[in-house]
């Protein structure tokens, strides 16, 4: 049996890649915003899901995808295949500290491997996909730099532990911090993680929060909202 997610508007099979969609990315997707987006790009796209969503949203721009994992490369560009927004994917399988471009994105988007520091994975593949370093982030605040447009925008979803790391690492490289959403479960609960943004230039600088459940096994009424385009559930 196939283990394929059925979204709305297109279908993302999971088979093959060390980590499936889960929480964190479908926020992401869904949530991240930057203005006049002809140009994303999704750092360890997996799946493909969040690169697919972006595409969703983003009708008119061009979505690149980059997976260092073979297998989940070939997975995600066979989602991308698939998709109704083919003719706009684009999927690299590669390390992106290793792919030599001088393209500029307008939106960089990624939901990265945040284990730092803590026992590895035994599974080599599943080890890539869920642990770091603080040198990956920082080479990723370094591609960011270098990549986005004038108004792009850098967008990932990090433990909330992470939030001062980054800000230090940014600020060294040029960018400044744009504003975040703090993701918790509960209204009672602490937030867990954060959506955190990174430009060239400061706007609005706003911190928002977002709760996903309103009871035990409940979503919110903001998860249902910000869902329903893409979840057939809603």
């Amino acid at each position: 049996m196939g283990q394929v997610f059925q979204f709305k508007q297109f279908a993302v099979d999971q088979n093959n890649v060390p980590m499936r969609i889960n929480t964190d990315g479908v926020l992401l997707g869904a949530q991240a915003e930057a203005e006049s987006v002809n140009r994303i790009l999704d750092i360890g796209t997996g799946t493909g899901v969040i690169a697919l969503m972006l595409a969703q949203r983003f009708e008119d721009a061009e979505v690149w995808g980059v997976e260092i994992d073979d297998l989940a490369a070939k997975t995600a560009r066979m989602n991308f295949d698939q998709s109704p927004f083919t003719n706009r994917m684009h999927l690299l399988h590669s390390d992106i500290f290793h792919w030599k471009n001088d393209l500029q994105f307008d939106l960089i988007v990624s939901n990265p491997p945040f284990y730092i520091n803590s026992l590895h994975n035994p599974d080599e593949r599943k080890k890539i996909a869920k642990h770091t370093d603080d040198t990956f982030f920082i080479g990723m605040l370094e591609f960011a730099a270098k990549h986005l447009t004038e108004q792009g925008s850098f967008q990932l979803i990090v433990p909330v532990e992470l939030e001062d790391f980054l800000k230090t690492e940014a600020e060294k490289l040029g960018l400044v911090w744009d504003g975040q959403v703090n993701i918790r479960s509960f209204a009672d609960s602490e937030s867990f993680r954060c959506i955190i943004r990174f430009a060239r230039q400061s706007s609005e600088q706003k911190t928002e929060e977002f709760i996903i459940y309103k009871g035990r096994g409940i979503y919110s009424d903001a998860y249902n909202h910000l869902l329903q385009p893409f979840f057939l559930a809603f």
